[in-house]
């Protein structure tokens, strides 16, 4: 039977990941980004290419977002100016809010980028990101925010009161939150907010899950990964790759969005996309020998990232499909 090739024939929602370099490693973070990264930032021209595309394909707003995007002021403000010109809305920048050093100091970059347009900030809230950046920056940032006129998307307001627990200067371990409020604090929190079963979560939250067989895992998708095709949420990156279905690791180049997807270029997507992942299984066994490291997983989520890195780092295989490799290797 043929396969089914991807066709992204619009863009309604999503936003560019300006970097994956970060000050932070999150322990649920879709895209592992880290400090391991290199420097790498989005260029003008990148950012024009991609904010085209996604004009071209509907979509007239998008959010910034990372890596952590304010680790480059100037960045950000060529990537604002782009979108003046190419017309397409940016709705916020997201933070994690490490590169705050004073009011002063923040008050006058977030007004300078207002002056570019910048209107709303997501400041990013949650143990996770206590456990790098003290509480003490997250609250300057947003007291900036209120000063200099741009509204504040604060994403979960529902830990503040968790973290307020802790001293603010300081940061604070996960075990030091599950001391406090039970040891099965870090299992309870993908019932308090969205958290995209992919990247580090993925090792973070996979042994709280019921482990399948392959078997069972394979025949549950055998439709096919229909995620792949979701444009509510999309992110495209510095170096232009489309992430289907918040899949990180996996790739589409922007160029291509807006025609099907040849299955010769992209045989891994398509098969996930047309079969599911019992299909990329069996096509990673044939092709590249691959061989499951367990009998079970916790969700086809799981065994499709253990076959990537595989191809990646153990069968050193440079596909278009698997981009960026730091995904696998710097994560």
């Amino acid at each position: 039977m043929p396969l089914n090739p991807l066709y992204i024939s619009h863009l309604a929602s999503g936003g560019l990941i300006t970097n994956y370099y970060c000050s932070s490693a999150c322990r649920h973070c879709l895209y592992r980004c880290s400090p391991q990264w290199p420097k790498e930032y989005i260029s003008a021209e990148q950012a024009r290419e991609n904010l085209q595309t996604v004009r071209r394909l509907g979509c007239l707003a998008v959010h910034i977002g990372g890596g952590e995007p304010l680790l480059n002021p100037e960045g950000v403000a060529a990537v604002l100016e782009v979108a003046n010109q190419v017309g397409v809305h940016i709705e916020y920048i997201e933070t994690n809010s490490s590169w705050y050093r004073s009011h002063a100091a923040a008050c006058t970059l977030l007004d300078s980028l207002a002056e570019q347009g910048l209107s709303t900030v997501l400041v990013s809230i949650s143990p996770f990101h206590n456990e790098r950046i003290p509480f003490y920056k997250v609250k300057g940032v947003i007291a900036a925010c209120r000063e200099t006129g741009i509204s504040v998307f604060p994403w979960v307001s529902d830990f503040v009161a968790d973290i307020s627990t802790f001293d603010d200067q300081k940061t604070h371990s996960m075990e030091e939150y599950q001391q406090l409020f039970g040891e099965d604090y870090l299992e309870r929190l993908p019932y308090r907010y969205w958290i995209s079963p992919g990247g580090r979560a993925l090792e973070t939250f996979g042994r709280f899950s019921t482990q399948k067989p392959i078997s069972q895992l394979a025949a549950e998708s055998s439709r096919g990964c229909s995620e792949l095709a979701e444009v509510g949420h999309f992110h495209i990156d510095l170096y232009g790759n489309y992430v289907p279905g918040l899949c990180g690791g996996l790739a589409i180049g922007a160029e291509d969005l807006g025609t099907p997807l040849d299955p010769e270029t992209y045989p891994i997507i398509s098969r996930l996309y047309s079969k599911g992942i019992g299909e990329f299984e069996s096509y990673a066994t044939e092709v590249y020998d691959f061989t499951a490291s367990q009998a079970a997983y916790g969700s086809k989520c799981e065994l499709c990232y253990e076959i990537r890195r595989f191809l990646v780092v153990e069968q050193g295989v440079d596909s278009r499909e698997l981009q960026p490799q730091g995904h696998y290797v710097y994560g």
